[in-house]
């Protein structure tokens, strides 16, 4: 099992807008192949940090998905004007060893 954290910060008080849209999100990334779940975090003390933590069956399904067409379409729910927080976006790499 793979697992990417994606993090991000809004730079531009549009949280809740933010919150909202993954609350809405329309599940494009559940039907892909090798996806397992996703569930967005928000750091206790950080309300702009956004924390995605993606499961997938293995790190060439997540790469597959992350340079696709489809995963830029799936951006597309976030809020118009959306402003991140320059040096705080990053993907980690993990693999699980054990539940």
């Amino acid at each position: 099992m793979f697992v990417a954290l994606s993090r991000f910060a809004v730079a531009n008080a549009m949280e809740e807008a933010v919150r909202a849209a993954f609350v809405a999100r329309p599940h494009r990334v559940d039907a892909v192949a090798g996806f397992v779940r996703m569930e967005v975090l928000l750091p206790q003390g950080h309300p702009e940090e956004f924390w995605l933590m993606t499961w997938w069956l293995g790190e060439g399904a997540f790469d597959a998905w992350h340079h696709s067409h489809a995963y830029h379409d799936s951006h597309g729910g976030m809020p118009k004007g959306l402003k991140l927080i320059p040096g705080r976006t990053e993907i980690r790499r993990r693999q699980r060893i054990a539940e």
